[in-house]
This record gives structure tokens, C-alpha cells and sequence, in this order.
């Protein structure tokens, strides 16, 4: 019954633009109603990096509850862990409307929404009514648009939230801030992870941070960006943030600027999370987004190098019962592989994935 009402409650939704579709989805789980069933937990699910653990290695990956409105109604779902933001310093609006696009044909989304939230303030009140409440809350930080310094506003935001979030994302890889992605170059980038690192360290909690990189990188880039995550002593990388990208792409609004997620970004954020993990070497944390719909796809991340996973698109497509028909699905696949952990999955297909290309 669950069910048949999530997959009504999607085609209905599918009726409105894509952005009130959006709230309308965040009212609902704000409303407590029960959506899906609760997945059966898997203890050979569960993973521990960074000092955290987590109870199995799917996430829900920022850009859904942008201002910390339903981070526990997430975890709810199934998600081992959930990511809020991305958050600003101060409140901005984005960019105009329209600024959302389903491409149903490939079952893909071209968002250009500009860091919409309402800043620090009111995320933060809300995740500190939170507090002590179990769950791991991942906290992504952003810079204004117009800010004069963009590193002070991410330092802004290790001082505001490393008491409150169980981890930190350093978001410099969205396409919808001009110039943004520019903080990826590696004399940028040095600078930006001694800020916040030095930040965290005067914190009294000193949460792991991740840095959020682009799949539109060369070989140079990532060679770049592994010297500088290794030196800098951060804990790991979130593999990758939308695409420019439009190749092969079937749907009518595929010309819209503004960066690609969905099905298409699958291939190419999974070569580069394989590149990353030969540069990087066993120990640092690896986060594989991009393309995330079902558990094939989940388990092709871990296989490429990921110990976790992060889906936002896949759900839009799926409905609220995907996290639980993914974390069944990693179930059987552990059945089949008589393993007794995801962990013994980990980079079984790295080389593989380095062999595909890029560009």
C-alpha cells in the first residue's frame, strides 16, 4: 500500500514544475507520514572512516534539504547518513526562475539554482535543536556569490558548524557560481584547505572534512588536487559535484545551462573517483556521487575505489523507497558474494574504471 501511494505521489509530482515539486517533497516528509517502509538494517553494511560509523554506506547527498529542514526524516528513509546545504554565510535567492530541468529521457536533471538557501543563521538553529539526537549529519559549506573574500566564507562556515556537524563539505565544484570552480587550481586550492583546516583546529569539536571536486577535471587537475588533499591532512573527497557535460543526451531541455546529474554523469564521476583513489592510496575517505539509482550502481562506486555513496537524483526518478530497495539489493549482492562485509568490495574494479576515459 506504501508502495503503490509513493509511486502515485511521484507521478503527481511529476505534474509540477520541478521546483515546487521540490518543496511539496519536503513538506511531506516534514509531515511524518509514513512514506516507505523502514529497511531492515545489515550489520555488513556498516563502515567506519574518519572516525565515524556509519550504518551502511548510502547518503543522501546535499542539494535536497539545502537549509537542514529534514536531515532525521532522511536518515528515517534508510540513509546511513545525510548531507545538508549547501550553506552561505548569508541568505541568497539564487538565480532566476526557471532554474530546474528533468530530463526524462535520461533520466537526468540540469539544475542552475545558484547556492539558494537561507544562510548560517537559520540552518544553524536548526541543527543545534538537533542535538544529541543520533544519525550522522554531514554539513556542506559554500561561499556567496558576491562575497569580497569567497575562503573567509568557507572559513565562516568551519567556525559556525564544526560543533554540530558530524562532518564538513568544502563545496567548490558547482558550475552555478561563476568563478567558483576556479578555487579547484592548486595555488587556490593550497590556500583554501590551510584556511579551513587551521579553522577546524581552533574548533573544540574537529569534524572530518571532505572536499567536493568537479567531474570536469584533466589528469593534471587530479593529480593536482591529490597533492593538495594528502598535504593539507584533510580526511577525503566527495567524487563529483555535476557535470558541464552534454554528450549523448536525448531530452528536450538538454541545451539549458547550468550542471547535469542523473544517469548520464555515471561513467565519467566514476573513472575520475578511480583516478582519485590510485592518487590517493588506501586510507583516504572516498565518496562516490553521481548517477546512484539503484544498487548496481551503488556497488559499482564501492567497487571503484568509494566507501560510501551519496544519490539525489536517482531519488527524484525512484521515489523515498530507494534508499531501502538499494540497501536490500547491497544485501543480496553480499549474499552472492558470500562476503561478510562491503568493505571486501572496495576497489575490486579501480583498474577497470581507471582504463575508461574522462574526456
Amino acid at each position: 500500500m506504501i508502495g503503490a501511494a509513493s509511486r502515485l505521489a511521484r507521478r503527481a509530482l511529476f505534474l509540477l514544475d520541478p521546483e515546487t515539486a521540490h518543496g511539496l517533497s519536503i513538506k511531506a516528509l516534514k509531515s511524518g507520514l509514513p512514506l516507505c517502509p523502514a529497511p531492515r538494517a545489515d550489520p555488513r553494511l556498516a563502515v567506519e572512516v574518519a572516525g565515524l560509523g556509519f550504518p551502511n554506506p548510502l547518503g543522501m547527498a546535499a542539494g535536497y534539504d539545502k537549509n537542514a529542514e529534514v536531515p532525521d526524516e532522511l536518515l528515517a528513509l534508510g540513509f546511513g547518513f545525510a548531507e545538508v546545504g549547501t550553506i552561505t554565510p548569508l541568505p541568497q535567492p539564487g538565480n532566476p526562475s526557471p532554474r530546474i530541468f528533468r530530463l526524462n529521457a535520461d533520466r537526468a536533471v540540469i539544475n542552475r539554482l545558484g547556492f539558494n538557501n537561507e544562510g548560517h543563521d537559520r540552518a544553524h538553529a536548526r541543527l543545534a535543536a538537533r542535538r544529541g539526537r543520533a544519525g550522522i549529519v554531514g554539513v556542506n559549506i559554500g561561499a556567496n556569490k558576491e562575497a569580497a573574500d569567497r575562503i573567509a566564507d568557507y572559513v565562516a562556515g568551519v567556525r559556525r558548524f564544526a560543533g554540530l556537524a558530524s562532518y564538513l563539505t568544502v563545496n567548490i565544484s558547482s558550475p552555478n557560481t561563476p568563478g567558483l570552480r576556479a578555487l579547484q587550481d592548486r595555488a587556490a586550492l593550497s590556500g583554501l584547505l590551510s584556511r579551513v583546516t587551521e579553522a577546524r583546529a581552533a574548533s573544540q569539536k574537529r569534524p572530518p572534512i571532505f572536499l567536493k571536486i568537479a567531474p570536469d577535471l584533466t589528469e593534471q587537475d587530479l593529480d593536482d588536487i591529490a597533492s593538495e588533499v594528502i598535504s593539507s591532512g584533510i580526511e577525503g573527497l566527495i567524487v563529483s559535484n555535476t557535470t558541464l557535460s552534454r554528450e549523448g543526451l536525448a531530452s528536450r531541455h538538454a541545451t539549458e545551462a547550468g550542471g547535469l546529474s542523473g544517469a548520464p554523469l555515471f561513467s565519467r564521476s566514476t573513472a575520475v573517483l578511480a583516478r582519485m583513489r590510485k592518487r590517493l592510496g588506501p586510507e583516504i575517505v572516498l565518496i562516490g556521487a553521481g548517477g546512484v539509482s539503484c544498487a548496481e550502481t551503488a556497488m559499482e562506486k564501492i567497487r571503484a575505489g568509494a566507501d560510501l555513496v551519496q544519490l539525489y537524483t536517482g531519488m527524484i526518478f525512484e521515489g523515498p523507497a530507494l534508499p531501502g530497495r538499494i540497501l536490500s539489493g547491497l544485501s543480496t549482492m553480499l549474499d552472492g558474494e558470500d562476503a561478510g562485509s562491503i568493505w571486501e568490495l572496495r576497489d575490486t574494479r579501480t583498474d577497470h574504471w581507471i582504463s575508461q576515459p574522462i574526456t
